[in-house]
């Protein structure tokens, strides 16, 4: 069994590295000879880099990436109207709540990671041509040739190959804005806040942020008519670069849209990240959805490739992914309208409720919390089901043998079971899911109290791969045998 990841960005790094560790083969073909050499993506929230984590490059993203402080929404004029600040950097995942990092970093630490697995290939300067099934045609530099896989993955972009191939089409949902990125370096301190500053114009709506140590990206919405050439870089940055010399990697017209695909799903091939979704920048999840993606998929397609669930399995994928992907668009198509949308006397409205928002207890809390939605309904998330079914179990460190750990080290990389007093009917829900069962005061120490407001005495919980809560009784997996009373809903 092999499985054919097309595209080498982040997202098909990722979910080839993931079932790579799962032992099951992989080939990534990328049509370009050398990785793209500039900036895309530049923000990733704390479950993205969880997930980085289960891919083994977490700490390595760390090194390479800056946390963020926070949001700051400011006028024309560069004058706060809301500050959205980070005083506890470290989310509910055990991670940064927002990292800052140059992508093409990242795709050298992904890549050095496939490169060091058995079961994984890169091919790159090779492109993807037919589709017949999953038999793929590709060309390389030794020509055309044709090969069978078991499973495609779609990585391959918002322009993707695949998913024209298999006759899946991509939902406009009404959201189509041309902007200019300007990506540059500076040797000079230029002086500002450490967050993301969002410029709420309704001339000119802008976006900036300090990427890393020296680099810095700005994003400006371009006008009516205005091409990437008609706007002066040197006046549009003068407000926030001053007299400091500043070096221009990249400047580059982008469409910002709000797309999704119509089906996810044809056979075994799949649709993944920006192949699937694209989402306006404004709330920084265009990346971070495409690794949750990844993170779902990869554990279902080792079980079925394996014989240990049946193909059904595959169906809950786009029924899961696909709603939350959507509420994160709409999220994005709103904030952005609320940030940069209007004219002068909207603007002025926009003004005063942010100035009496941020006043209201919470307000600023509730900003920066986890925006990921709850996946939508499947067989493993029955529309019925209740709290914490369906929902991400949060990652403190706890103690383990002695030592402070993230809790993902110690429950694996598959299905395990999390108790507060381990039974007859938990040791035979470990054997039929071949999971650890992980006793919280025993087996583990949480001085968090985190884990304590999820294991409550007489619950168990299932907790998937990809770290959701799961319903012990559904029809997949052997577990299904498995008695009420160790659903996580007991």
């Amino acid at each position: 069994m092999t499985v054919l990841v097309v595209g080498a960005g982040p997202t098909g790094l990722t979910a080839a590295i993931l079932l790579a560790q799962r032992g099951v083969p992989v080939v990534v073909a990328e049509r370009h000879h050398e990785p793209y050499p500039l900036p895309r993506a530049v923000h990733l929230d704390d479950e993205g880099h969880r997930i980085l984590q289960w891919a083994g490059v977490a700490d390595g993203f760390s090194a390479i990436s800056r946390p963020a402080l926070g949001l700051r929404i400011v006028d024309a004029r560069l004058r706060t109207l809301a500050e959205f600040r980070r005083d506890s950097p470290v989310g509910m995942h055990g991670w940064p709540q927002a990292n800052m990092f140059d992508q093409p970093v990242l795709d050298a630490l992904l890549r050095a990671r496939l490169a060091a697995l058995p079961h994984a290939e890169l091919r790159t300067g090779t492109e993807l041509r037919a589709l017949d099934g999953t038999r793929a045609t590709l060309t390389s530099r030794t020509g055309t040739y044709a090969e069978r896989f078991d499973a495609v993955l779609a990585c391959d972009g918002a322009n993707s190959t695949v998913r024209a191939l298999i006759g899946a089409r991509s939902t406009d949902l009404g959201y189509s804005e041309d902007w200019l990125v300007v990506d540059a370096v500076s040797g000079d301190d230029l002086g500002h806040w450490g967050g993301v500053h969002q410029v709420s114009d309704p001339r000119r709506a802008a976006t900036f942020m300090r990427i890393g140590a020296d680099r810095y990206r700005w994003e400006f919405r371009l006008l009516p008519g205005e091409t990437a050439d008609g706007p002066d870089t040197d006046a549009l940055l003068a407000p926030w670069t001053g007299s400091a010399s500043v070096e221009i990697r990249r400047r580059i017209a982008y469409t910002f849209r709000a797309r999704i695909a119509d089906r996810w799903r044809h056979g075994r091939v799949f649709l993944l990240g920006d192949a699937a979704h694209e989402t306006p920048p404004f709330i920084g999840q265009g990346l971070g959805a495409g690794l949750r993606d990844a993170a779902n998929l990869a554990w279902k397609l080792e079980l079925v490739l394996t014989g240990r669930a049946g193909e059904a399995l595959l169906d809950t994928y786009q029924r899961e992914r696909r709603r939350p992907a959507l509420r994160l668009i709409q999220a994005a198509r709103l904030l952005g309208a609320a940030m940069t949308g209007g004219q002068d006397g909207a603007a002025a409205v926009r003004r005063a409720v942010l100035a009496v928002a941020v006043r209201v207890p919470g307000f600023t809390a509730a900003g920066l919390r986890g925006i990921a939605p709850l996946i939508g309904p499947s067989a493993l998330r029955p529309w019925w089901s209740r709290p914490p079914t369906g929902r991400v179990l949060p990652q403190p460190r706890v103690w383990h043998r002695g030592r402070e750990v993230l809790l993902d080290d110690v429950l694996g990389p598959g299905f395990a079971i999390l108790t507060a007093a381990p039974g007859r009917h938990t040791g035979e829900l470990a054997e039929a899911l071949d999971a650890p069962v992980i006793g919280l005061g025993t087996d583990i120490r949480d001085e968090t109290g985190t884990l304590a407001r999820w294991v409550r005495p007489g619950r168990t919980l299932v907790v998937r791969p990809d770290r959701l809560i799961l319903g012990a009784r559904h029809r997949f997996l052997s577990a299904s045998r498995t008695e009420s009373g160790d659903s996580t809903s007991a």
